[in-house]
């Protein structure tokens, strides 16, 4: 997305969804080509996030990805105030945190780390360095963006990929509202992304930005200051959900307000889920050689 067509000028990524996505993918490509990690081809949207590293040259792969849309249903007062809608076809940006390490604006979504597992501590952690420390070998360390959710009717994209977006505020009254600049009320997600621990997390709490130990790949890019751990942590989202179903979701699933997962659709139908990309890949992968030499 911020190097459209230049394949392998960005840091290295982790992909769901679309088991195509590429440099070069449109929306139409994205529709059109391509399985999905989501189990089903019905939405072949791209996600990413940096990969992480362990500080041995390998690639650490997440043991699960769980993603989940919301919005308040178009009955609500909030919708009342606001421009209640769908995806937009083809919409796309970038959330979380910036390269500079800077926690985002309101306009672009929290960052934070947590904990799960056998002797660990839940928690809300600025970094991954403090994370780990409440995190011992076997239990889960994961890595939590929140997607914006409000949007200027205008833009599918911008040149930061992420002023078209905006997040709700609570107004004089408490009621969540969109900024007057970003009218537009639709559904966003939570990214959460989640890693098995094990002997080579750094665990002392050490926040140095050479520390060997686990890091994303965005925090240690060749010619940028090297970061934190995890203080660059973001991801990228291209819309690209089967106009239909993603209709339905919206009818039943949020303006019904039903909980609704594994592919159900909130009217009595649900996606047929495959089995082909429901399984835990090789947890650690050699990382590929940059083809820029850094």
């Amino acid at each position: 997305m911020v190097f459209p067509g230049e394949v392998g000028r960005s840091h290295l990524h982790m992909f769901f969804g679309n088991t195509l996505t590429s440099a070069l993918s449109t929306y139409e490509t994205l529709r059109t080509t391509g399985l999905s990690t989501c189990n089903n081809a019905l939405n072949r949207s791209a996600y990413w996030v940096p990969a992480l590293m362990n500080g041995r040259g390998q690639v650490v792969m997440p043991e699960y990805i769980s993603i989940y849309y919301k919005r308040t249903p178009a009955t609500s007062p909030s919708c009342a105030q606001d421009i209640c809608v769908g995806l937009p076809r083809g919409l796309r940006y970038v959330f979380g945190r910036t390269m500079s390490g800077l926690q985002t604006a309101p306009s672009e979504g929290g960052v934070y780390f947590n904990c799960d597992g056998p002797g660990a501590v839940p928690g809300w952690y600025a970094n991954l360095a403090e994370a780990a420390r409440n995190c011992p070998t076997g239990a889960k360390i994961g890595a939590i963006v929140d997607a914006p959710d409000c949007w200027n009717g205008r833009d599918l994209d911008s040149p930061d990929h992420r002023s078209h977006m905006a997040r709700t505020y609570a107004d004089g009254f408490g009621i969540s509202r969109c900024p007057t600049t970003h009218p537009y009320r639709l559904p966003h997600f939570t990214l959460a992304a989640w890693y098995v621990t094990d002997d080579t997390l750094d665990r002392t709490g050490n926040t140095s930005p050479t520390a060997q130990t686990w890091y994303f790949s965005s925090d240690r890019m060749a010619g940028m200051p090297a970061m934190t751990s995890g203080l660059t942590f973001h991801a990228d989202w291209y819309g690209a959900w089967d106009d239909d179903t993603l209709d339905a979701w919206m009818a039943n699933c949020i303006n019904k307000m039903l909980n609704c997962s594994g592919g159900d659709l909130g009217d009595g139908t649900q996606m047929s889920l495959s089995n082909e990309w429901n399984t835990i890949p090789t947890r650690l992968v050699t990382a590929p050689v940059d083809p820029k030499g850094t």
